[in-house]
């Protein structure tokens, strides 16, 4: 196998994996989609949620595009290669193209607007805590949804136990919080005695905010390797390209 049909090869497979993982992230945002149960449905009902936050309800939208996308990508990628098409491996050029330079200018977005995202998640935040005052323990979506939550966290309310305050699930369990926030109770109530004797386990912004500080190495290292092999499939499919058209002559 020569140079060229190794380039073919690695062409082939790479597009075949994005392929596939294009095909995966349109099945999963179908199922966004058509899943009433979802988080999506859990944002639209919190009251007094910032605006920004609307845009969330569109994930399953914006997985659907991404996944087509990436299924594009792949395609042409796979039947440039092994069809030797000058057409296709242009069009896969010019895609990942401004797909590379839209992550870039997202990239600069991001770091100039980070207060702003700051202050939309503190929005969100307090609208959050008055959804479980309302609804916890009443609403058994809601209330499904931050069990779920606190779970997966490990966390209690948005800032700690007392989010949980007058809600239904309080007042109609004798000024009880949910078994969640006292891990360490022992089957003993969970109550403000219980929770005085324990360390308080943080609320889940807490968790939110330390998880992302904890990986913004992770997140950038991936981010820049993403980059990277963008930069590698543009450049194999301009080899590829020129490759062809000195064949052709």
């Amino acid at each position: 196998m020569g140079c060229f049909g190794f380039l073919k090869f690695m062409m082939f497979a790479f597009n075949g994996i994005i392929f596939l993982a294009g095909a995966a992230i349109l099945g999963v945002g179908i199922w966004a989609k058509a899943d009433s149960g979802s988080i999506l449905g859990f944002l639209g009902t919190i009251e007094g949620a910032p605006a920004e936050l609307s845009r969330v309800l569109n994930v399953g939208y914006l997985l659907i595009a991404a996944g087509a996308l990436l299924v594009v990508i792949g395609f042409l990628g796979c039947w440039g290669a092994v069809r030797e098409s000058k057409c296709a491996l242009l069009l896969f050029f010019i895609i990942i193209l401004l797909v590379f330079l839209a992550e870039v200018a997202g990239a600069v977005v991001v770091l100039v607007f980070r207060p702003l995202a700051e202050d939309v998640f503190r929005k969100f935040g307090t609208a959050a805590v008055g959804s479980i005052k309302k609804d916890y323990g009443k609403n058994s979506d809601i209330t499904g949804l931050w069990d779920t939550a606190m779970s997966a966290f490990e966390c209690c309310g948005i800032a700690n136990s007392s989010d949980f305050v007058d809600s239904p699930y309080y007042v109609a369990n004798d000024n009880q919080y949910p078994p969640l926030c006292c891990p360490h109770a022992n089957n003993q109530p969970c109550n403000q005695t219980v929770i005085d004797d324990f360390t308080a386990i943080p609320g889940c912004f807490v968790k939110i905010t330390q998880l992302i500080d904890d990986n913004t190495l992770a997140i950038v290292a991936a981010a820049l390797g993403i980059a990277v092999l963008e930069l590698c499939a543009m450049t194999v499919s301009v080899i590829l390209y020129c490759k062809i058209d000195s064949k052709s002559t």
